[in-house]
């Protein structure tokens, strides 16, 4: 219940913030830089060496890059058939494409299926989630806020981009066995729990609720892709295809119907795809996925 008020707390307070003429409200750029060089880096060299590898692990691993997969490729060319722009596809794919299953999906995962559901909810989210948007979701935002590719440029983006450098090191220190000392996860553990409140607040301080934005239509297209569309065919997928129905799967289901990730919304801000449309897609897809998600938590109390 905590996590739930401080989302909506630091949304608001975002929202405040705005209507306080002293207050500089362009600092959310900076904040957005804190969130991605330092508090993502933290979360993942904690959480990463943990990790016990196993093929049925790639379920829950494999529905990050299946969902961010199905947004490029429906996006990309309903974009290119309506004639969008390519700030326009890039901000869609780049919200609509990526789960809020770290600070959102941790505690509702925890609440419906206990602190052993964190255990599949990593997994969602760290190789899963998290390395997408540190590598496809780079790409994504090099390639279309350019609009002519230079992969070598987009390359040296994505190697240089410090969760990704950090995603990296973590696995170093898996493979070896090797995890730090308390003293230092302590330190990540701080700094990684800076995510969700200089995140939010930063939505905030970006979100608008102009009645005349050219934005609705394209906010309830992605709402409607990310919050049902995408779990119905992950669901499809991984129960009727593949036949699982763990209660792992029903995590991933879970974690894959979250909102969109405010990492990926961030990511389309600082590179200039959209910011209004990015952040309503936030502020609007995080009170609405608490509805949507209990239709799928119903749904999959039946498998």
């Amino acid at each position: 219940m905590n996590n739930f008020l401080l989302i909506f707390l630091f949304l608001a307070l975002g929202l405040v913030l705005q209507r306080v003429k002293q207050f500089p409200t362009h600092i959310y750029k900076t904040l957005n830089k804190i969130v991605i060089y330092f508090c993502l880096p933290a979360i993942t060299l904690y959480h990463i060496p943990k990790i016990k590898w196993s093929n049925e692990l790639l379920f829950p691993i494999g529905a990050g890059w299946i969902t961010y997969i199905l947004a490029f490729l429906f996006f990309h060319f309903l974009g290119r058939k309506k004639g969008w722009s390519n700030k326009l596809i890039g901000c869609l794919i780049l919200t609509a494409g990526l789960s809020n299953s770290s600070f959102l999906g941790y505690p509702i995962i925890e609440a419906l299926f206990g602190k052993k559901g964190l255990e599949t909810a990593v997994l969602v989210d760290q190789p899963g989630t998290f390395v997408v948007v540190s590598t496809l979701g780079v790409f994504t935002a090099a390639f279309y806020s350019k609009g002519s590719p230079n992969f070598l440029g987009i390359f040296k983006k994505i190697i240089t981009f410090p969760p990704f450098l950090m995603f990296v090191l973590a696995c170093i220190f898996n493979v070896m066995n090797y995890d730090l000392n308390e003293n230092i996860q302590n330190v990540l553990l701080k700094i990684g729990s800076l995510v969700t409140p200089l995140a939010l607040l930063s939505v905030g301080l970006q979100l608008t609720f102009d009645r005349k934005s050219q934005h609705w239509k394209f906010l309830r297209l992605g709402l409607f892709f990310k919050l049902l569309l995408v779990p119905f065919v992950i669901f499809v997928l991984y129960v009727f295809i593949f036949n699982q129905r763990s209660e792992a799967i029903k995590i991933t289901l879970m974690e894959t119907a979250m909102a969109p990730m405010i990492t990926g919304a961030i990511l389309a801000s600082t590179y200039g795809l959209k910011p209004k449309l990015s952040s309503m897609m936030i502020g609007f897809g995080i009170p609405i996925s608490f509805l949507t998600l209990a239709i799928w938590y119903f749904i999959l109390s039946f498998i």
